[in-house]
């Protein structure tokens, strides 16, 4: 007779996402105080898009493969590689690697990322009104950048960065929203879950 007893393994790892939304915000937000004209773009921007922007953010999208999410996994690998990239776009030509992207080249890689951003917010319609906040001010943002290098435009930039800067608020309270919950096992802030038909 065969023995048709199965083990199942139960997942009792943490919830990876509140750090790489947090590295996400942090960053971003910060990015974008420059962007806006708060301050130059110096040590502190390249740190955190190298260590919290970019590193986290990958570690988390390695531990969401491991819950088997695949959304989360392509998100935080896919940016937190976007701030390691970021900071060698801006590095590389400064120690002499590479030369500087011009308007035209830099515009494409927001571009580029802009319309990634957009396929991951139509993906966000299932998840929760959080989410969808983020990315879809992040594809405005993205595109906002991308034609604002194109064009030169110094106002555009500038409205970016305050764009950009309300889009890392959205993913800071989205972060910090499934740490308390979790902590006080109840909702202390509402992401606005998507129920599923």
């Amino acid at each position: 007779m065969e023995n048709h007893n199965h083990i199942v393994l139960k997942e009792n790892t943490a919830n990876p996402a509140p750090l790489g939304l947090l590295g996400f915000a942090m960053t971003t937000i910060l990015l974008n105080i420059h962007n806006a004209g708060g301050f130059a773009l110096g040590s502190t921007i390249l740190a955190m898009g190298l260590t919290i922007g970019g590193i986290s953010q990958v570690i988390a999208g390695i531990f969401e493969w491991k819950k088997n999410n695949t959304f989360g996994t392509t998100a935080f690998a896919a940016y937190g590689f976007f701030w390691i990239s970021l900071v060698l776009v801006i590095m590389l030509p400064k120690m002499g690697y590479a030369t500087a992207p011009d308007k035209d080249e830099m515009a494409s890689y927001l571009a580029l990322w802009g319309l990634f951003t957009l396929f991951m917010f139509i993906g966000t319609l299932r998840l929760n009104v959080a989410l969808q906040l983020v990315f879809g001010t992040l594809t405005i943002l993205f595109f906002l950048l991308a034609i604002g290098d194109f064009t030169e435009n110094k106002d555009l930039k500038i409205f970016a960065g305050y764009e950009g800067i309300v889009c890392g608020l959205f993913a800071f309270y989205a972060a910090m929203a499934q740490v308390l919950n979790e902590v006080y096992d109840k909702t202390v802030l509402p992401l606005g879950i998507v129920k599923k038909k």
